[in-house]
């Protein structure tokens, strides 16, 4: 197996791991892929009701599962859910297979991004507080995990997907040399 033709973006939710996966897909010539709509594909329901039936713990088995079927095909960009990095094994994989890009974004961008979706996580009162905790619990993580760190609010989703192909591109090549 090989690292280059597989990227896989991690970071919390609403950092942009669609949108701009979406244009870097294209950019690299790559199989763009969701994990989280293809958790909703394979089983015919959306997240949010994934986890009201099965709970955290039922969803985060499925999405380990998928995540290992997903990262060991070529030609693939995988963009994650903000917490298949709690898991370890999911960790393994990510490292071992392919090239992991951290998308960071601030609470007050995460908010603004993700205000019109129904986030299982964010349920409840204080959204932001709750995102602060869990930027917390898992930054370490992120950061321990990358290949490639960039800000999404440096730029539009099309800037950051360009800056991150040239960067992908030039890590590629002096692994060859």
């Amino acid at each position: 197996m090989t690292r280059k033709d597989r990227v896989f973006l991690i970071g919390p939710m609403g950092a942009g791991k669609s949108t701009i996966g979406r244009r870097l897909a294209a950019r690299l010539h790559l199989s763009f892929v969701d994990l989280d709509a293809a958790i909703e594909a394979r089983t015919g329901v959306d997240i949010p009701r994934i986890f009201d039936i099965e709970g955290e713990a039922g969803f985060r088995r499925r999405e380990a599962g998928l995540l290992d079927t997903l990262t060991r095909q070529p030609g693939i960009l995988l963009a994650t859910g903000g917490g298949a990095i709690l898991d370890p094994e999911n960790r393994r994989h990510l490292a071992e297979r392919g090239q992991v890009v951290y998308l960071r974004a601030g609470v007050p961008a995460q908010l603004a991004r993700i205000r019109h979706s129904d986030r299982p996580l964010l349920r409840g009162e204080d959204p932001a507080g709750r995102l602060r905790g869990i930027f917390e619990e898992r930054a370490p993580l992120y950061e321990s995990l990358a290949d490639i760190s960039i800000d999404t609010e440096e730029g539009p989703p099309e800037r950051i997907a360009e800056r991150l192909a040239r960067r992908l591109l030039k890590t590629e090549l002096s692994h060859e040399g």
